[in-house]
């Protein structure tokens, strides 16, 4: 007799990751997983499968299409209340899930969220809260903390600056017209067996025709908190309740109420004075002897495929900047793949305060694949540099105009011994060809910026490896213009 079984409401086996894998792509620790098996448990259950339309936004959630074995509508960032609205009110017997993220939905939706909610769309709501952006490598989120520390806030939240932590459903229950809000959490097995109650109750009230049910779950993210899954989970009970306290606010139109408060005495911050200490001790206070006066403007895009390090290679640069006391911004631009897809990333250093993060004219182009090459070579600035992975880029540039250097990049990280920090030595051949970042600048982030911290070692090899490759090969074709200063 078989007691424990992958539910009906999945496929048989996930495609995402290859043919016949039985396993998400979700990292380790992840709470998406825990929470996609208790709703495909309740659709079973309540037999609605053949009902079910999920909707997938944009965000770690993004390939719920193939998992959940329903109806299934891929859904604009942040805009799936209002598709779930459109499908609600032309397939009225459906069962309409709207499965979002806290960036997609307290961020980018809000306004979908807040006005399905208004007018009590018989639909339900699956919000996953990580304090944190989880797709796109853990900026900051309208939920992240108080002082937390995100790539967009490295020195930690600042109430200030960026405004409180949203509490969304304290926000929802402010509404009259939802009759289910619940806040609940994946920390531990009896906090997981509430939010598998929840979630029933939540499908039931719409198979019921009750109305619109929000439920939000306070979900481990450990990749992107810099944690390991046991202590993610500890930091949900210590510290994220704290911020967002788990309860029922609604069961029933009308009948509001406020989930438990924090103990009385707390202030009025988020994150109290030995917790905020915590997550700042970390902060890395660099020698006056690394601070740049001037440098040229850079405009630098670094491009290639996803999982080459190329938003990682950005980050770098840019905390190396911030390290001189310089200013700089980092945009990256990606598809929705996290490995495999095209990626690319813009950096900008200044002396003087940055207007936009946009770099349309590159003063420097990092390819670390042909393709990136093809795509961006034409929109270097004349006389500006281009470093190309030679280990994988098989041609020279097509302009005279521009500085051109090939490093196989990926064969000294491969003779090293880690591949993936091919990343760092094209960033190494663009300073030592630039004098910009110094070496000893680099030496001291790349500690500070690795989230494996076992990979030290390499990535500082891989700094040394990269100017001696430059000072035994020196640039041989200069550009017959001069770049041209933006």
């Amino acid at each position: 007799m078989v007691k424990y079984a992958k539910p009906e409401s999945f496929y048989d086996t996930f495609e995402r990751k290859g043919p016949g894998q039985r396993t998400t792509h979700y990292c380790p620790g992840c709470g998406h997983g825990t929470v996609h098996k208790l709703i495909a448990e309740a659709i079973d259950e309540f037999g609605v499968q053949d009902r079910t339309i999920f909707c997938s936004p944009v965000g770690c959630s993004v390939f719920g299409y193939y998992y959940f074995d329903t109806g299934n509508i891929q859904c604009a960032h942040g805009r799936a209340p209002a598709v779930a609205t459109g499908m609600r009110r032309s397939n009225p017997d459906s069962i309409i899930i709207s499965y979002q993220g806290d960036g997609d939905l307290a961020g980018i939706g809000t306004a979908e969220i807040i006005h399905a909610a208004n007018r009590g769309e018989n639909i339900t709501v699956f919000f996953v809260n990580n304090a944190i952006y989880g797709m796109t490598g853990g900026q900051m989120a309208p939920t992240t903390l108080i002082g937390q520390q995100t790539t967009t806030t490295p020195e930690g939240r600042c109430e200030a600056r960026d405004g409180s932590p949203i509490g969304m459903a304290e926000l929802i229950n402010a509404l009259p017209t939802p009759v289910f809000v619940e806040r609940v959490s994946l920390a531990d097995g009896k906090r997981t067996m509430k939010t598998r109650a929840a979630v029933r109750k939540a499908l039931r009230n719409q198979i019921e025709g009750k109305g619109f049910s929000f439920v939000e779950i306070l979900s481990p993210c450990p990749i992107n908190w810099k944690m390991s899954p046991s202590d993610a989970r500890k930091w949900i009970i210590d510290t994220l309740e704290h911020a967002f306290p788990v309860g029922n606010f609604r069961d029933g139109a009308g009948e509001s109420r406020t989930a438990a408060s924090p103990a009385q005495g707390s202030d009025d911050r988020w994150l109290d004075d030995e917790a905020l200490h915590s997550l700042l001790a970390s902060r890395h206070d660099f020698a006056d002897d690394l601070r740049v006066e001037s440098v040229a403007e850079q405009r630098v895009k670094i491009a290639g495929f996803g999982g080459q390090g190329v938003l990682s290679a950005g980050v770098l640069l840019a905390n190396c900047a911030i390290t001189s006391s310089l200013h700089a911004t980092w945009l990256p631009s990606y598809g929705p793949e996290m490995r495999g897809g095209t990626a690319n990333a813009s950096v900008i250093v200044s002396t003087d305060e940055i207007g936009s993060p946009l770099v349309d004219n590159p003063t420097t182009l990092l390819a670390m694949n042909g393709p990136s090459l093809d795509a961006f070579e034409q929109s270097v600035v004349p006389g500006g540099l281009v470093v190309a992975n030679s280990s994988i880029v098989k041609r020279e540039a097509e302009r005279d105009d521009v500085r051109f250097y090939p490093i196989p990049a990926s064969d000294i990280a491969q003779e090293i011994g880690f591949l993936g920090a091919a990343n760092v030595v094209m960033l190494t051949a663009y300073a030592a060809l630039e004098g910009f970042p110094a070496a000893e600048t680099i030496r001291q982030v790349i500690p500070h910026s690795l989230k494996r911290k076992n990979l030290e070692k390499l990535n500082l090899q891989m700094v040394d490896a990269a100017f001696d490759y430059v000072a035994k090969n020196p640039l041989r074709s200069p550009a017959t213009k001069v770049r041209r200063e933006i």
